[in-house]
């Protein structure tokens, strides 16, 4: 096969594979592939040297366990490798799941420039809302009208 003949295969499988894509999953560091469709999304945007979300963490992990509607997901501010990414996650005790890279604009939103900052993401797949700064239990039962 001749080399613009494998880079048009590649390109081709490549396309084929990301028209085959549901673009309702996210996925997380672990390889696993979130199904979020029909649920709220909460994005939570973090770093380890960031004091306000080490803070936060334990009010988004036990929304995150005590809540069937809503899916939290984690995203690591400073882009670090997978294995960096896992090692400060499991430090900080969290156990929502971590995307495996920042989702770039998927929901015609920005990085956010202050942490911590989390996006409220709609069952329709919209974006809703941006909190930033620490949030408590409170605050986010209010922005999710729980």
């Amino acid at each position: 096969m001749t080399r613009a003949a494998a880079v048009t295969f590649l390109l081709l499988v490549c396309g084929i594979s990301a028209c085959a894509k549901d673009d309702k999953s996210l996925l997380a560091i672990d390889g696993e592939e979130l199904d979020v469709s029909g649920k709220v999304l909460l994005v939570n945007y973090w770093a380890e040297w960031c004091k306000p979300c080490r803070e936060e963490i334990p009010v988004l992990n036990k929304l995150a366990d005590g809540n069937n509607n809503i899916v939290v997901v984690g995203v690591n501010f400073d882009n670090l490798p997978i294995a960096e990414i896992q090692k400060q996650a499991d430090k900080l005790g969290i156990t929502f799941p971590v995307l495996v890279a920042e989702p770039q604009g998927r929901w015609g939103q920005e990085k956010p420039e202050v942490l911590p900052s989390t996006f409220i993401i709609g069952t329709d797949g919209r974006w809703d809302k941006t909190l930033v700064g620490p949030q408590d239990r409170d605050d986010f039962i209010s922005a999710l009208n729980l």
